[in-house]
């Protein structure tokens, strides 16, 4: 087994973080793996990805996540620029930093890319060329796996994710980057100054005083990984704790596949969210889109009269109505 040894100095000892909550893009690149590669598939989701070629079929979306599993394969490399540095807990924030991809990156990172292909795809130069109309149409094909693939569970993803930080956080506030960084995964190891991790490749990284980010991932399976580019912003993704099986009602499923059909995946997964009552901002951040979006969203569910929306104070309160709450529960008949 080959090891990723993590250097700290002492400065970065006092800058190690845990995120905020989940992250769009890692969450989207480590999706496609579970979704393309079998090699990388393990039980816990095999509803899921049951359901989500389904999905794919229904919506002619085959072509796309073929290509998108050519330009993030399961191996040692994907290109960086598909998970900027830093965090990014909404989609469409995330995606907008990967579209804005300086081109001299795009060229590094699928340059690096094409040469781990005996015959690169051709498309692939032409998405390091950086032209506008051909962003567009990449960020139009990751927005459409999105909306398809990962928004109808984007409360499942992110409660997963929120309930991990807070058994870290606690860990840390209980006995510091030290009793963190030992309970951190089973593949990882901690005999300070370094953290040794299993690795596909042999490689130290040294963080020179930069501290390190450890951001919990649903879609991880494997163990940690970090960024390919040692000038990054150091940063380490671990996998959530999970159960052994991610438990989704098969009953349920159907009629909110149903929804997904009638109002499109994201809005459905919008009126399941609001629930009791959800501000635009609070809906946004569990469906990982800008607010601008999902108060679009919320909009065309309450023209259609199936959410109320009230103000409380300088915040909008998004709530089923009763018509909502009838489909929602699929008792309209």
């Amino acid at each position: 087994m080959k090891t990723l040894r993590i250097h700290f100095g002492r400065e970065d000892l006092t800058r190690v973080r845990l995120a905020a909550g989940h992250d769009a893009m890692w969450e989207f690149v480590l999706s496609v793996h579970q979704l393309a590669f079998p090699d990388q598939y393990v039980p816990f989701f095999t509803t899921w990805r049951r359901r989500a070629v389904a999905a794919v079929t229904e919506t002619g979306l085959e072509a796309t996540v073929r290509r998108l599993a050519q330009l993030m394969p399961a191996t040692p490399y994907f290109p960086d620029f598909l998970t900027p540095a830093g965090q990014r807990p909404l989609f469409e924030e995330g995606l907008e930093t990967v579209l804005a991809t300086p081109v001299t990156r795009l060229r590094i990172d699928l340059g690096r890319l094409s040469a781990d292909y005996r015959r690169p795809p051709s498309w692939f130069a032409t998405l390091a060329g950086g032209e506008a109309e051909v962003l567009d149409r990449f960020g139009d094909a990751v927005r459409g796996y999105h909306d398809t693939v990962l928004a109808p569970y984007t409360r499942q993803l992110t409660a997963a994710v929120d309930a991990d930080l807070s058994r870290r956080s606690q860990a840390m506030a209980m006995g510091g980057v030290d009793r963190l960084l030992s309970g951190l995964h089973p593949a990882a190891r901690w005999d300070p100054p370094v953290l040794s991790v299993d690795y596909v490749v042999d490689r130290d990284l040294y963080l020179d005083g930069r501290g390190l980010l450890l951001i919990p991932v649903f879609f991880g399976v494997h163990g940690p990984i970090t960024l390919a580019d040692e000038s990054l912003s150091p940063t380490l993704v671990y996998p959530v704790e999970r159960a052994p099986f991610w438990e989704l009602s098969e009953g349920r499923t159907d009629h909110m596949d149903a929804l997904s059909e009638l109002l499109g995946p994201t809005r459905a997964a919008a009126l399941h969210l609001v629930g009791d009552g959800l501000t635009t901002t609070a809906l946004a951040k569990a469906l990982g889109v800008s607010v601008s979006a999902a108060s679009r969203h919320a909009t065309a569910l309450r023209r259609a009269g199936l959410i109320h929306t009230t103000r409380h104070g300088r915040h909008v309160l998004h709530i089923r109505s009763r018509l909502g709450e009838a489909l929602f529960k699929g008792e309209l008949g």
